[in-house]
Parts: C-alpha cells; structure tokens; sequence
C-alpha cells in the first residue's frame, strides 16, 4: 500500500463525503478507492470510516486521525513548496495578513501589479485586524501598524512611515472652536482608536516639537477598533480624532476635513509606529517573500495617490 497516497486519499473521501465522488475528483475507479481504505484501516487496525448506503463518514478515530495526516500534509507540502521557492524566481502560494482598512486603502489597489509581475505565484490575503500567530495561522508575511515586534523569533522590516494627523470638520471647529496647543484638546470631545486593554475613558497622545515631548490625556464619548467607524465620527462633525495620514490625507486635501497642530508630530503611544512586516526567520530565504517585501517597500512609501 502507498501510504502516502492513501492519506490523500483519505482526506478525500472525507471531504467528498462518499468514495464515488472522491474517485471522481480523483479521476479514478471507486473500487481502487474502497480498496485503499479498507488496506489503511487493516494495517492501522481501526476503523475510520463509517460506511451506509448513502454517505461515508468519519468515525471518532477517523476524526482525530484526518486532524492529524492533515497537518503532517500540510507540512509536507509546505516542505516541497520551499525547496522550488529557494529559487530565484517566486513561485507558490503566499499567505499574508493585513490589516483590513489599510487593505482596501493602501494594499488593494497595487495587488493586480503584484500578481502581474509574479505569475506564478498565488496569493492568499487574510484581512484581520487581531494579531495573528505567524506559525499557527500559516502567514508568510503579516503587515503590521504600530511599534515593531522585539520578539527575537521574528524577523521585522519597515515598510512605511505611519505619520498620524489630528483633525476636525469644519463644523465642530465652528462649535467648538480650534484647538491652538496640544493641552486645549483635554476640553475637546476627541474620538480615540481601541489598542486593547477594554475600555478607558481616558487616552494619551503625545506631541513632539523641537524634541520636546507633551503629553495629552484625552477623553471622549467614542471609543473604536473600527478605523472606517472614526474617519466617518470625525466627517460627521463628532469630535477631534488622531488619525494615520494613509486614511484622512485624501479629506485634508479636499478640505472635508482640517488637520489641526501642524507643527508638531502626533502619536498615540511614546515611540514612533511604522508600517512593517513581520515573518518568521525561515521565511528569510524565500523568493516570494522577498519579492512581496521588495515591491511593497516601493510602493506603500508613497502617498495614497502616488
């Protein structure tokens, strides 16, 4: 018996639901099929199918078995994929993750360029806004916002700046009136971004001018993971909100919206957050990977329209 084939073909069935559909999908006569499962059970000693006259299922044993054969197939292909991918051209899947607004804003538009330029890579864009386990999820690379990762088991590199913008509506500013410095924001209603921890009421932004630091502690009645939730709060005149450039730059240009502070350089945290992407150190020698890095690098360094 050819177990390899008979672990693929497992998992088949499975899927399938029956042996005469795998066949099928197979492209091979259902008997060889049945034989093949009837040689795996025989030499696992186990049944782990359930056979009736309409659909073959898996039995407990079988269950936990396909978990199993599955990741060790998963790894196996993975094994061969990268030994094509050490090459010098990028061929394969490429798993990613990305936050979701800067996807539709920043990544989206140059994923046709991407793919153009490496026909023979397929890309998988996972869009989430948790951060994901690099090993456990499966990513090649994960873009990330923020201060990047001092986890020595991760390899880290800038992408992008991530420069933040306060801004208003021309409508709460005629309300409320324009902030001059930094401190007037505490009597401002100041829309912030969730970065965890549950909810405060209270949040610090930190201003830099001429290296010198001031630090603002604001509050509000909108608090949100939802970047898209807050730029739309600020439009509708809800309140003053710190906001990364890639997003509000379009409306500051427009004049939808006023950036407010100009002359000083704005964060939400002590440190200076970036763009960057983060993968694992035996992702370091991928053709793909390094390709994706590389065009990345030459266009999210740009602004929204460049």
């Amino acid at each position: 018996m050819d177990k390899l084939l008979a672990l693929n073909t497992l998992l088949e069935v499975a899927d399938a639901g029956g042996f005469s559909k795998a066949a099928q999908r197979l492209g091979v006569a259902t008997s060889s099929v049945t034989r093949l499962m009837d040689s795996l059970e025989v030499s696992l000693g186990t049944a782990l199918l359930t056979r009736t006259p309409r659909k073959v299922s898996l039995t407990d044993a079988g269950i936990a078995y396909v978990e199993q054969v599955g990741k060790v197939l998963d790894d196996l292909a993975e094994a061969d994929e990268s030994v094509f991918d050490s090459g010098a051209l990028p061929v394969g899947s490429l798993r990613i993750s990305v936050p979701s607004t800067y996807s539709r804003l920043r990544l989206a538009p140059h994923l046709a360029a991407f793919l153009s330029e490496n026909p023979r890579v397929f890309l998988d864009v996972v869009v989430a806004d948790h951060f994901v386990d690099l090993a456990l999820d499966r990513i090649d690379v994960a873009i990330r916002i923020g201060l990047p990762d001092r986890d020595a088991n991760v390899i880290v590199r800038r992408l992008a700046n991530n420069l933040r913008y306060v801004v208003a509506s021309h409508d709460y500013l005629e309300r409320s009136g324009t902030p001059q410095t930094p401190q007037a924001l505490e009597a401002h209603e100041c829309l912030r971004v969730a970065y965890g921890g549950g909810y405060r009421t209270r949040q610090v932004w930190t201003f830099r001018r001429d290296s010198v630091e001031q630090r603002v502690e604001v509050r509000g009645h909108l608090l949100s993971n939802s970047l898209d939730l807050l730029l739309e709060a600020v439009m509708a005149g809800r309140g003053v909100a710190l906001l990364p450039e890639w997003l509000v730059g379009a409306e500051i240009r427009a004049g939808r919206l006023m950036r407010l502070l100009e002359t000083f350089d704005a964060s939400p945290h002590q440190g200076d957050a970036v763009v960057y992407a983060a993968y694992l150190p035996n992702r370091r020698h991928s053709s793909k990977v390094r390709s994706l890095l590389q065009f990345l690098e030459a266009r999210l360094h740009t602004s929204p329209e460049g």
